[in-house]
């Protein structure tokens, strides 16, 4: 797999990355927050957007993003704004959706911004466009909060993410079998064999999925994402016991020392 490379972060090469998001509503949490996390100096910090009460108003979105940018130094920085659709907070337009994510492009401050699928190949387009000419990587994502679909959907909706121009495809799931788990390991040993150039981030949501946040050096996920205090989904794993876990699976698949 050919690593990308954010900041001197390799995504794509040995143990998954841990992202552990920011999941604040007000200045004074969202700063609290972004302390801890940055003590806790995970290799991606993740902002999500929609959690923030005033992130539509461009001014307090800005001045949040430089406090944050601040915070966590030199730290990779992933804005998300994820739409309620997919698991969100706030519900708005398609247009205020362009507009924030947009601003947080061109701010100079992010590294890496999450863009959803589903939003619109056209949207998609542009924005992609305008992130690569910012030299911000794009997380293109697709969620579903209710099931598994079957590894071909999965697949077919992965192989769109590629034609749209990510540079990280990704996709969560939410598993009502263990079949389910596996299909989406399944899911991730296919696509990260097949687009090897692709660094990619999957999971299996909830407590039964929980082994996919783990076993991504294994099957291909390059990207894992715990919490520090509070989660941004169901079935994210403490950031400390995360990282020892990633560690135990590391040190016994190559049977070396770390």
């Amino acid at each position: 797999m050919n690593p990308i490379v954010v900041r001197n972060l390799k995504i794509g090469e040995g143990i998954p990355k841990i992202c552990l998001p920011i999941v604040g509503h007000t200045q004074y949490e969202i700063t609290s927050q972004a302390m801890t996390i940055a003590a806790l100096r995970p290799d991606i910090v993740e902002f999500r957007a929609d959690w923030y009460d005033d992130c539509v108003s461009d001014e307090h979105l800005m001045e949040m993003l430089k406090l944050i940018r601040k915070l966590v130094d030199m730290t990779p920085l992933l804005f998300t704004f994820r739409t309620v659709n997919e698991g969100g907070i706030q519900d708005i337009e398609k247009d205020e959706y362009l507009r924030v994510n947009k601003v947080a492009i061109e701010s100079g401050l992010v590294d890496m911004i999450d863009i959803e699928l589903m939003i619109g190949d056209k949207e998609i387009k542009d924005l992609v466009k305008l992130a690569h000419k910012n030299d911000v990587v794009v997380l293109m994502s697709n969620h579903d909060f209710e099931k598994t679909p079957e590894k071909e959907v999965l697949v077919e909706r992965m192989e769109k993410m590629i034609d749209l121009g990510a540079d990280i495809p990704k996709v969560a799931v939410m598993p009502n079998s263990n079949r389910d788990v596996l299909k989406l390991l399944d899911l991730t040993d296919t696509i990260s064999s097949t687009y090897p150039d692709y660094p990619i981030v999957t999971m299996s949501m909830d407590g039964r999925g929980v082994v996919s946040r783990l076993a991504g050096e294994i099957f291909g996920s390059s990207i894992t994402f715990g919490c520090a205090r509070k989660a941004s989904a169901p079935g994210q794993i403490e950031a400390g016991e995360l990282a020892v876990a990633l560690k135990i699976l590391h040190q016994n698949l190559y049977h070396k020392e770390i």
